[in-house]
């Protein structure tokens, strides 16, 4: 049972708490704002751009992004039809990270590594503490539109993260942590 409200739960952390569908969106959206305030990457009377090729993560981020404009005073363009804007937002989560992050340290091209900060430039990732896992329940609990978009994941190195993942459900956001801890973001 939901913890908070005595109803089904549709989701259970690593902690082992359980929450339900109402539950779980009022948690995602505080996370949401958590995010922006932590890292700093919208301020009222931005413009925030997206681009949307139609994946569950860019339907979750375009619906954030309207949740925010609604809440924070901020506009919110579609970056494709409209270039005035002074943010991009992408959709990036936790899983994307974590694979960059692994890939750049068994690479050993550390030239690359700056593209896993949840601030680059005018470049910001609104979801990027949030497993995929989460980004796509949250999809479906809102009725949310997309494509199902099959991952190209022929990559060893993922594989064998992704069999750690399993064991160990919190590594992809150890990764994530360890990195914003190095770089002073500690989360």
């Amino acid at each position: 049972m939901c913890q908070a409200c005595s109803t089904k739960p549709v989701y259970e952390f690593t902690n082992k708490r359980k929450v339900c569908a109402r539950c779980f969106v009022h948690y995602f959206q505080k996370k949401v704002f958590y995010i922006n305030r932590k890292f700093g990457l919208i301020s009222r009377g931005d413009v925030v751009g997206f681009k949307s090729v139609g994946g569950f993560r860019d339907a979750v981020l375009e619906d954030v992004l309207k949740f925010f404009s609604e809440r924070a005073g901020v506009q919110v363009v579609n970056a494709v039809k409209n270039k005035k804007y002074n943010k991009l937002a992408v959709s990036d989560t936790i899983d994307m990270n974590a694979d960059r992050i692994v890939h750049v340290v068994f690479d050993g091209d550390l030239s690359k590594i700056k593209k896993v900060n949840p601030v680059e430039g005018t470049t910001i990732k609104p979801l990027y503490l949030f497993l995929d896992e989460e980004v796509l329940l949250y999809a479906k609990i809102r009725g949310l539109k997309f494509k199902v978009v099959k991952s190209k994941k022929n990559d060893k190195i993922i594989e064998f993260v992704d069999s750690l993942n399993k064991k160990h459900p919190e590594l992809r956001r150890a990764v994530v942590s360890g990195w914003l801890g190095m770089n002073g973001l500690s989360n």
